[in-house]
């Protein structure tokens, strides 16, 4: 039987870092990954990382529009107890908050 696990990340770099780790280092399958806002708002997470930060020079003029409206929750649906410690791993590399198991 599988299970699944969930976590919440407060920003979308750290949510997308954990899951090219899960799919590109651990053979997890890209479908049984899903990101998603925490809420009903869309969300690029809590504060700005990576892409949604200022760039160095020279960039374009900075932005400020990013979505802030809450944590991005990643899930993955996993069948191999081994594969579910790759998960957590990962989660954890990434500062994931509020992992859960169903």
């Amino acid at each position: 039987m599988g299970t699944t696990l969930t976590a919440t990340f407060e920003t979308r770099r750290e949510a997308e870092m954990t899951v090219e780790r899960l799919v590109q280092e651990h053979g997890i399958e890209r479908t049984d990954v899903f990101i998603a806002a925490e809420g009903e708002e869309n969300s690029a997470g809590e504060e700005l990382a990576g892409s949604d930060a200022e760039a160095g020079e020279p960039s374009p003029e900075p932005r400020d529009d990013a979505p802030l409206d809450g944590a991005v929750s990643v899930s993955v649906d996993i069948e191999d107890d081994a594969k579910a410690a790759k998960v957590r791993e990962a989660f954890a590399e990434f500062h994931a908050d509020d992992v859960t198991e169903a």
